[in-house]
């Protein structure tokens, strides 16, 4: 009895040794996986083929890099280019516009100037007259007349003064003379004629005004 249940010990093992064996030779091995290499393939070509193909992939790389410095330095050339011409515009359009002012003030000059001339005679006469005082201080009235028409000719007109409230824009008062029979701060007389041409001031004329001591203690 003994031997019987020996054997069928060793049946049974050499069974699970067959199944182990099958199972083991179902399964694929590593190496099986792996793509074969071609057939004549040394490891120094595969080693030569990937650095030319890193070598191309580099060189591609520079070329384009090349390319595009080009690109760039083409592209400041014409900026540098374009802003040498822009800055040679606006220096010649600076100095057209200095002279073309410079001319204009001396046309402007020149054409009050001209209107003036007469007046300048008609001293030059007034000067050289043999005439009695009153008539030599008619002519000078006709003359004082003939240059206020040029100054309005100009635009320039006079400040108005006597009669009027006292404005320090317009005004500078020389002296105050106290008078119960005026407004205070009137001007009471003019001194020296200011101008203003349009609404520019000049030269403000000199002036005397009032001052009531009445409404001043008021």
């Amino acid at each position: 009895m003994t031997e019987n249940a020996t054997d069928a010990r060793s049946e049974t093992q050499n069974t699970e040794n067959e199944n182990a064996d099958e199972r083991t030779t179902g399964t694929p091995k590593f190496n099986d996986i792996l793509p074969e290499p071609p057939p004549g393939a040394k490891p120094e070509a595969k080693a030569a083929s990937g650095a030319a193909a890193a070598s191309t992939a580099i060189a591609e790389t520079t070329a384009g890099l090349h390319e595009e410095c080009e690109r760039l330095r083409t592209e400041r050339d014409g900026l540098i280019d374009r802003l040498a011409r822009l800055q040679a515009e606006f220096d010649n359009a600076r100095k057209r516009e200095q002279r073309e002012r410079t001319d204009y003030r001396a046309f402007a000059v020149a054409d009050a100037v001209e209107q003036f001339l007469p007046v300048l005679d008609n001293f030059r006469l007034a000067l050289n007259a043999t005439g009695t005082a009153e008539q030599l201080r008619t002519g000078v009235e006709l003359i004082a007349k003939q240059m206020d028409e040029v100054l309005r000719g100009l635009n320039v007109i006079p400040v108005e003064t006597v009669g009027q409230p006292f404005d320090p824009r317009v005004h500078e008062a020389l002296e105050s003379v106290e008078r119960s029979d005026l407004p205070d701060h009137q001007v009471i007389d003019e001194i020296r004629r200011g101008y203003r041409i349009k609404e520019r001031l000049l030269r403000p004329a000199l002036v005397r005004i009032s001052v009531n001591p009445k409404v001043s203690e008021a």
